[in-house]
């Protein structure tokens, strides 16, 4: 029976990756511009295009964004799984408990902060990207180390989730300031990046965006034993020998690395961190790292690809705010799991 269950779960990864392919292929394909796929094919492997213009909206467009879709749906999903188990609570994620917000306030000060001192940081391509990277990173990592030591302090995990919501706001205001005495052309590059956009990662952003992202996940299976034992609780789980305090510390530097990294590239991407995990969980119906990690990597790759190629409006010119749609896909179910299973506040 335990070998059937594998055996099914190894085909249901496999049928996500397949999936996750066929959405890959169509969000190349699917634009604006109506290209053949002749062409494309040839542009992407034979290195040969009819027109310079289909070359540069597919390599330089189209294939950057479906790979930043992909690299923010696997982070994502994960920095969200990770946040519920040191949370112990499935309404925790990045979005929620402000950590988005604290990666947008390390940006914030970034963008616009040298844009008050008159500095353009376009002069700087190198020291845009690292820069705009590590804002990023140590401003999620600020928010998460506030939200620890509340978890030290405060046992009531749903209090530490209130605590959350409350330092999103705050750091959200202190935005609002930044904001009001930036020049208007930070400030309009700014107002941009908050909706959420994964058509602004460029080829020369994934050299640091792919790799960061990819450490992230590889370091995510390295502790996948460690939160196991974590969520059999904490005197449990010293008794087993694990260093709980070390866990904690390290799923928060990951957790900051994932969701730091896609803040930064592509702007505050609402609801994946939470859906994501709940559904792993709800088809796996497991609280292993081992088999939730790659789960929730694969749904939310296709999830964020699906979102990406609604979001384009195949064959019209709008493209809508990323943003929006994962909001639109995430909050009914999310509705849905609090009136089918009244269980979203209950501890993991």
């Amino acid at each position: 029976m335990k070998k059937d269950k594998q055996t099914n779960f190894i085909i249901f990864l496999l049928v996500l990756l397949i999936v996750g392919v066929i959405l890959f292929v169509l969000d190349i394909f699917l634009g604006s511009v109506n290209i053949p796929i002749k062409s494309i094919l040839n542009i992407l492997f034979f290195n040969n295009t009819e027109k310079e213009s289909w070359e540069l909206i597919i390599l330089h467009s189209r294939l950057p964004k479906a790979i930043a879709a992909i690299l923010c749906g696997a982070a994502l999903s994960v920095s969200g799984l990770k946040m519920q188990s040191l949370f112990k609570n499935p309404l925790a994620g990045p979005y929620i408990l402000g950590i988005s917000s604290g990666a947008s306030l390390g940006v914030a000060i970034f963008i616009m902060g040298a844009g008050i001192f008159g500095i353009s940081l376009s002069n700087f391509p190198l020291f845009s990207n690292y820069g705009l990277l590590l804002s990023s990173i140590l401003g999620s990592s600020f928010v998460l180390l506030i939200l620890l030591a509340a978890i030290i302090k405060i046992k009531d995990i749903m209090t530490v989730l209130i605590l959350g919501i409350m330092i999103g706001s705050i750091v959200t205001a202190i935005v609002s300031i930044i904001q009001y005495f930036s020049p208007d052309t930070q400030l309009k590059s700014f107002i941009l990046w908050t909706m959420g956009d994964l058509s602004s990662v460029s080829l020369d952003q994934l050299k640091f965006f792919a790799p960061t992202v990819l450490l992230g996940l590889l370091a995510s299976f390295f502790i996948s034993k460690k939160l196991n034992l974590y969520l059999l609780g904490e005197e449990y789980a010293k008794s087993l020998g694990l260093n709980v305090k070390q866990t904690q510390f390290l799923t928060i530097i990951i957790t900051a690395v994932l969701a730091g990294s896609v803040t930064a590239y592509c702007g505050p991407i609402g609801f994946i961190g939470i859906v994501v995990p709940h559904f792993a969980r709800l088809i796996s119906k497991s609280s292993d790292h081992k088999k939730l990690i790659p789960l929730s990597i694969l749904i939310g790759i296709n999830v964020l690809l699906l979102a990406d190629i609604i979001s384009s409006v195949p064959g019209n010119d709008t493209i809508l705010p990323i943003n929006s749609i994962t909001s639109f896909i995430g909050i009914p179910f999310i509705i849905w799991i609090i009136f089918k299973n009244k269980k979203m506040t209950n501890p993991l």
